[in-house]
């Protein structure tokens, strides 16, 4: 730093504002500084400067998947956000979901300078009894039922599931099959348990489940026993990508979307609307999740806070070609 300021012709303290980003400093003696650090390749010490300012600006970000979209897409939009407010953001992946490997992931928060803590993972692997959270950090949960345990920040996993049932049973089908994501995700639940319940409170049938991974794949081998249900018109998947699969194999069969099968998905990624044909979904607004994730831990640092609870981000139909009335209701 005194090289940096003999060469500027400032003072060392001058250094130190500039590098610091505090203000008292013309324009011109900035650049004069900046030149200097350029030339002499002076890099300041983030981490001695975190140690003075008590903050890293840097927040942990702890996940499972990074295989499928929703986690992908709210990674991102956190990443974002954070950068928006001058953050970066320190992936911490946990290679199984076993407690153990949570553990393992917030243990290694103490080597890794990170101020806070952003979740995408299942609550079940977020038992408070036996997860030791590092002194001082505040943690704010993604895609969880924690409730009032963590501050929970979620889609609503189950408005959208009874939008995408509705809409389906007010085009006049008698009932709506449903392409399920894994039985042990949080999501894949509150989406699973919201289309029973719809269908219940309007006197339909509940057919039997049909479960998937997430996967293009999977919705594949599932469309083609659902291809052999005669009687299936309408099928809500959890998700696009399982859908994308699931058009596949009703084609490959001979069902005819929407002329026989009406097909609506979940999270509106930005092929879906290139799918063949395009596909009515749910859309989730992952850049607001991602938004309120950044904002609500940087605030719990900022005031300390200890406010528990969950916040819902809305979601909305996204109408396509994909669902139409079921064959004996078209056409007059």
């Amino acid at each position: 730093m005194a090289d940096v300021a003999r060469v500027a012709g400032v003072s060392s303290q001058t250094v130190s504002r500039v590098s610091n980003g505090f203000p008292g400093v013309t324009e011109e003696t900035r650049r004069q500084v900046l030149a200097a650090m350029r030339e002499l390749g002076y890099r300041p010490n983030s981490a001695a400067r975190a140690l003075r300012r008590g903050e890293f600006r840097t927040l942990g970000v702890i996940t499972f998947s990074l295989s499928t979209m929703g986690n992908i897409r709210t990674l991102e939009a956190i990443a974002t956000s954070a950068a928006g407010h001058g953050y970066a953001v320190t992936l911490l992946p946990v290679a199984v979901p076993t407690q153990d490997e949570v553990n393992g992931a917030f243990s290694r928060l103490g080597e890794l300078a990170v101020d806070a803590v952003i979740v995408i993972m299942e609550i079940h692997l977020l038992d408070a009894a036996t997860v030791s959270l590092p002194p001082g950090v505040q943690v704010v949960v993604a895609d969880s039922d924690a409730g009032d345990r963590y501050t929970v920040v979620d889609t609503d996993q189950a408005g959208g599931a009874r939008e995408a049932v509705r809409h389906l049973l007010e085009l006049g089908h008698d009932t709506v099959w449903h392409l399920a994501g894994p039985e042990d995700s949080f999501a894949a639940q509150r989406r699973a348990n919201a289309w029973r319940t719809t269908l219940t409170e309007a006197g339909a049938l509940t057919p039997p489940l049909v479960r998937g991974d997430w996967s293009a794949e999977s919705g594949y081998l599932a469309g083609l026993r659902l291809a052999e249900e005669r009687d299936c018109t309408a099928v809500f998947a959890a998700n696009d990508q399982m859908a994308l699969g699931l058009l596949r194999a009703l084609h490959e069969r001979g069902r005819k979307v929407p002329d026989d099968v009406s097909v609506i998905g979940f999270d509106d990624i930005p092929e879906s609307a290139s799918f063949l044909p395009p596909l009515t979904t749910i859309h989730q607004d992952f850049a607001e999740v991602g938004r309120l994730c950044v904002e609500g831990v940087i605030g719990k640092m900022r005031h300390a806070g200890t406010a528990h609870g969950t916040t819902l981000v809305p979601t909305r139909l996204v109408p396509r070609r994909s669902t139409a009335p079921p064959p004996e209701r078209r056409g007059g």
